[in-house]
């Protein structure tokens, strides 16, 4: 029998429906999207029709990219976009290098890492001399005064505000650039490719209680309830009776709107919780308080106690190096910094270069953050939820070790993230300073569509992976899927089918 040929119609949540691209199915597959797992139209049925839809979505995208750059620019003087960008302060001649952006990038690691840079520049007096506020400081070469690099760490939206107005030269984000934020950055080109989004480093918003508190792991669900004033006092979670006293990161913060994204959804913060600007501080009054619940980065848990969390489906798990490094701890991020490419200054790639080598990196694990260097972890099947583990995985993972990392796709496709890209390569560096491995991948999907379907989707994310790395040199021992098996993530939201569309890597003797 001839093979079927049919278009997805997932319009906005399929890139081959978007794409209309014709799709080509064995006649004795399953006659659905092998992206997005929905029924195909066969060509015939479509083919009349596909311009005029295809218009229709231009015509849109025209009208909402406009609408979208007329209210961005409407608060200001009414000039041409580029005589807008081209009218901003120019740099201080004495500044090498301008970040604006995360205050949990830019209050203590990105100081450092600052320090480091001058110094590997030549920079012989490096010293740090704070701005107007404790959310500025500058770090320069006392000996050159042309050698200085200024940190502005106001929150994470204000980076795309200053890249856009050149008062930056890099941003620093403690969450994924929004697409709102993409189309008004586009005179600066597209920063969401791999060469200007670069992921920094790896890092879980703990949930913070004080340690005299008797809570030891929430869901998802009781946290959002928390912070939305659901549940006010204690003894609603058959606790100790006391009114539950809120803290929580200012709205500029990319922690807050990580937070607010994967935890509180569309429910709003209570108004009674206390906003701070500096995680620090937030961490204070966390330690003083017996009744405290707050969110921090993970360096920012200091003398409190992080619970354990879970999501819809999945065990609880404590943010642990290998729960963020794989990403499976259901509150972990990432964290960005982005370098626009029509920035000529020469230091923005090299500080994206040095930021992301090892040296870099050692000064990111330093500060408390999960560095991208790829480890291996003998502990790694303890952390696995066991619920519905299948028996060839659990076979196969007996005495093996599992990388600290997950490759992970772009929404809605088989193409590697930027993160994944350049993970291949890492996970070449370790498989050299290891050798005599051997290497297994494991696909998973999330759990929307057919069973079956789902299955063969994850057994072909494993395959592309094992493509990568064996253009790289590396011989692929092992190449499976286990379809929705082993969620770490509720599949009920788009987020979280993302973190499920994964591939593992382990090794063994």
């Amino acid at each position: 029998m001839s093979d079927q040929r049919g278009i997805c119609m997932n319009l906005g949540s399929c890139t081959n429906a978007d794409n209309s691209k014709p799709i080509i199915v064995p006649s004795c597959a399953p006659f659905i999207c092998p992206e997005c797992s929905k029924p195909l139209q066969s060509s015939p049925e479509i083919s009349g029709r596909r311009n005029p839809i295809n218009l229709m979505i231009a015509i849109f995208a025209l009208v909402a990219i406009g609408f979208g750059m007329f209210s961005f620019f409407s608060s200001a003087p009414s000039a041409p976009t580029k005589q807008a960008i081209a009218a901003s302060a120019p740099a201080k001649s004495n500044v090498m290098l301008r970040f604006a952006g995360s205050n949990t990038i830019g209050s203590e690691l990105l100081p450092a890492l600052a320090e480091a840079y001058l110094k590997k520049e030549g920079a012989t007096a490096v010293k740090r001399t704070p701005g107007k506020d404790a959310e500025e400081v500058t770090v320069a070469d006392s000996a050159k005064p042309e050698a200085a690099i200024e940190i502005k760490s106001h929150g994470s939206s204000t980076a795309f505000k200053a890249l856009l107005d050149r008062s930056a030269d890099i941003g620093m984000s403690s969450r994924k650039i929004k697409g709102d934020e993409v189309t008004k950055l586009a005179p600066l080109g597209d920063v969401t490719q791999a060469s200007r989004e670069h992921v920094l480093a790896l890092d879980g918003i703990a949930v913070i209680v004080n340690r005299d508190n008797p809570v030891s792991a929430l869901s998802k669900d009781q946290i959002a309830a928390i912070f939305s004033g659901v549940i006010t006092d204690w003894a609603e979670l058959k606790r100790k009776p006391g009114k539950i006293t809120l803290y929580a990161r200012d709205e500029k913060s990319g922690t807050w709107d990580t937070f607010k994204s994967i935890v509180l959804g569309n429910l709003l913060l209570d108004g009674q919780a206390k906003r701070f600007e500096d995680s620090n501080d937030l961490s204070t009054r966390v330690a003083q308080d017996v009744n405290a619940i707050g969110f921090v980065g993970l360096p920012f848990v200091k003398d409190n106690k992080a619970l354990a969390v879970s999501d819809a489906g999945t065990s609880p798990l404590i943010a642990t190096r290998l729960t963020v490094a794989t990403e499976d701890y259901p509150l972990s991020r990432r964290l960005y910094l982005y370098t626009p490419d029509t920035n000529t200054n020469p230091h923005v790639r090299k500080f994206a270069e040095f930021a992301l080598s090892r040296a870099g990196q050692d000064i990111v694990k330093q500060y408390g953050f999960i560095e991208l260097n790829v480890e291996s972890s003998k502990t790694a099947a303890a952390a696995a939820p066991q619920s519905g583990m299948p028996t060839e995985y659990a076979r196969l993972t007996a005495g093996a070790q599992r990388l600290s990392l997950n490759f992970r796709f772009m929404p809605g496709s088989h193409r590697l993230d930027n993160k994944a890209v350049r993970d291949l390569d890492r996970v070449l560096e370790f498989l050299g300073n290891a050798p005599g491995q051997r290497v297994m991948l494991f696909g998973f999907s999330d759990s929307q569509g057919d069973a079956n379907a789902n299955l063969n989707l994850s057994r072909e994310r494993a395959k592309a992976v094992a493509e990568e790395l064996v253009k790289r040199g590396v011989k692929i021992d092992t190449i499976t899927g286990y379809g929705a098996t082993l969620p770490v993530a509720s599949n009920q939201s788009a987020e979280g089918r993302d973190k499920n569309r994964r591939v593992e890597i382990w090794v063994k003797k």
